[in-house]
């Protein structure tokens, strides 16, 4: 399955960051890709204002995502982004979508808010009280986190054990002292602690450090990206996974229930 990871700046019109992602989707299609993975929360982004986005927020049947269902039909190509939708007045969810001929395959909430390092999401965002599920593409279990959702294991065990086999993550990863080395890591560490491929997508520009990376069931860095505007490739392969999983059968190994897990998740 061929994958493609594109990274940008937002601006403050969310015209112009809709123009940006059909253009990076006619650039995945140019290329082959069955998927491709855009940045977090896409509407609109201001250093002067960090509140911006949800104040922009749209709504399922808006401009923003609409365009996107509108510009991927006729198309095999599945992309996955975030975007604020409305809540209740001032609020919004910071909803990831994966998007393929025309439909939309899945919608799901943001578990974990940002509120860490003098940050708090949580006041204008509600968080999702449901589980993503996996979609397929290209005949890949996919599951699907956001952003500070890498920070918490039992998210993506839970995807693995649901059978996926790669995880996406849309990212706004904030700059920060030992921050880059954080996403680096935590990459790695959830690729090795489900056996999964993993495709991360960082918005980049002042305030975020993009790095957008395509990680291997066993930590392997397939593809980089450094700070500026750039799309990524690698193939996801099947059959490394069933060797990695036979080598490293950490999944198999578990000494504790599903049930178990999925209830410390939804407590989380």
């Amino acid at each position: 399955m061929r994958t493609a990871v594109g990274q940008f700046v937002v601006g403050p019109h969310w015209q112009q960051n809709l123009a940006t992602c059909l253009a990076l989707m006619d650039q995945a299609r140019a290329g082959a890709a069955d998927l491709l993975v855009l940045p977090e929360a896409l509407l609109a982004r201001s250093d002067d204002d960090p509140h911006l986005s949800v104040k922009q927020a749209q709504t399922p049947d808006g401009p923003f995502l609409q365009g996107i269902v509108a510009h991927s039909k006729g198309c095999h190509l599945t992309t996955i982004l975030t975007l604020h939708m409305r809540t209740t007045p001032g609020r919004a969810a910071n909803t990831l979508f994966a998007v393929r001929n025309g439909q939309v395959l899945l919608s799901y909430q943001k578990l974990h808010l940002y509120d860490a390092f003098n940050v708090r999401e949580s006041t204008l965002v509600d968080a999702g009280e449901a589980l993503p599920g996996l979609i397929d593409v290209a005949g890949i279990k996919t599951g699907v986190m956001t952003c500070y959702d890498l920070r918490f294991p039992e998210l993506a065990l839970n995807l693995a054990l649901q059978g996926a086999e790669l995880l996406v993550v849309p990212a706004a990863w904030l700059r920060g002292p030992l921050k880059e080395q954080h996403w680096a890591t935590l990459l790695s560490a959830r690729a090795l602690d489900t056996t999964c491929y993993l495709a991360a997508a960082g918005e980049c520009g002042s305030r975020n450090i993009g790095q957008s990376r395509i990680v291997d069931p066993m930590g392997v860095v397939l593809a980089a990206a450094a700070e500026q505007p750039q799309i990524i490739w690698a193939d996801i392969d099947a059959a490394r996974i069933t060797n990695v999983r036979r080598q490293l059968p950490v999944l198999a190994n578990r000494r504790f229930s599903a049930g178990i897990l999925q209830s410390v998740v939804q407590k989380t």
